[in-house]
């Protein structure tokens, strides 16, 4: 059965007759011209002949096969790239399965319900998160979307829909899509409005700071490029404040402005995210004027810290309560997984 599908495939790869033509006529010219060049010129004519021919035969098998190979013809030409990627439905790997459930193109749109099944352990939600770490490969220039639409506990499945919409309000027909999964998170825990029971009283002008990391981000209206000698929390002792997996690891006032350092360790495997802020005896919010975040290395792993500064006096900071919102992830899980389907 393989090898009659295989040799009809095979049997499509063929140059084109304008591809023979300007070889042919590359011949011709470069013959009417050999007086004027030395042997040495000749030689690319029939390499490249020569790597034509080989690409043409070699191709079928080494595309679909060997996945740098894939990347680099998916660069050159997708819609080559996806043709020579095989059908397959469905993949397992770790325990988990993923299968595209059902594909519905309508004008230039498609929309391709993807489920991900635990087949061994409780790995999947209905809190499960992709991560980022998902591909939509397609012969086509187009937009397209993942996004979890259910979940169902009894078989341990969460439901996808993949939702891609081609360029120029061209149709989508007779193309194959290529959908992959590197990783995925789950278990996530939210802390929303969660109040922060911290000594404030003890906060003081921070006695050891270091300069601040040159690869860095920020945020907030406050432009660090424009300080002279910028400065953030020296790490501390992790300090567990009830939400398991970020700690804090410093607090203090650095010219004037209150600093909360956070750290999240492992954040290759993880989401955990979240950020503080003040109350007032009115309840009212009072947010930090700008954050700062860095990456170090850790025992071979990438860790984050996070500053949160606010404008707040330290003779008034016993006025105010500390709250939080915060999202962790309990469960990493890796594979890759990969399905190649015909749009129809």
């Amino acid at each position: 059965m393989f090898k009659k599908s295989y040799k009809k495939i095979y049997d499509q790869i063929s140059p084109s007759e304008q591809l023979l033509s300007d070889t042919m006529a590359s011949r011709r010219i470069s013959r009417k011209t050999e007086r004027y060049f030395t042997p040495l010129y000749r030689k690319p004519v029939f390499a490249s002949v020569a790597i034509m021919l080989c690409l043409i035969v070699s191709v079928p098998v080494l595309a679909a096969t060997v996945p740098a190979v894939n990347n680099i013809l998916y660069q050159i030409s997708p819609a080559t790239a996806q043709f020579f990627k095989p059908v397959q439905e469905s993949d397992v790997n770790s325990g988990i399965k993923m299968e595209v459930v059902s594909a519905y193109v309508h004008g230039n749109v498609a929309e391709i319900y993807v489920t991900l099944q635990d087949l061994e352990e409780n790995r999947i939600d209905a809190t499960t998160d992709l991560f980022d770490s998902y591909s939509i490969r397609r012969p086509f220039d187009s937009s397209a979307t993942c996004q979890l639409i259910g979940f169902e506990e009894s078989t341990n499945t969460a439901m996808f829909l993949i939702s891609i919409t081609e360029w120029g309000n061209k149709n989508i027909t007779g193309d194959k899509i290529t959908f992959s999964v590197r990783e995925f998170i789950s278990d996530l825990h939210i802390y929303s409005d969660m109040q922060v029971t911290l000594d404030l009283s003890s906060v003081t002008t921070a006695s050891n700071t270091v300069p601040m990391p040159n690869e860095h981000g920020f945020g907030g209206s406050y432009d660090f490029q424009n300080l002279a000698n910028p400065t953030v929390l020296s790490h501390s002792l992790p300090i567990s404040f009830g939400v398991e997996g970020i700690d804090i690891t410093g607090m203090g006032y650095i010219d004037g402005m209150l600093h909360i350092q956070t750290f999240v360790g492992n954040i290759l495997e993880n989401d955990n995210h979240g950020y503080f802020y003040f109350k007032d005896k009115d309840s009212s919010k009072i947010l930090d004027i700008h954050s700062l975040s860095f990456n170090e290395y850790q025992n071979g792993e990438m860790a984050r810290y996070n500053e949160y500064v606010f404008d707040i006096p330290q003779s008034e900071l016993g006025q105010y309560d500390l709250y939080g919102n915060f999202s962790v992830s309990g469960i990493y899980t890796s594979g890759p997984w990969q399905v190649t389907f015909p749009l129809e």
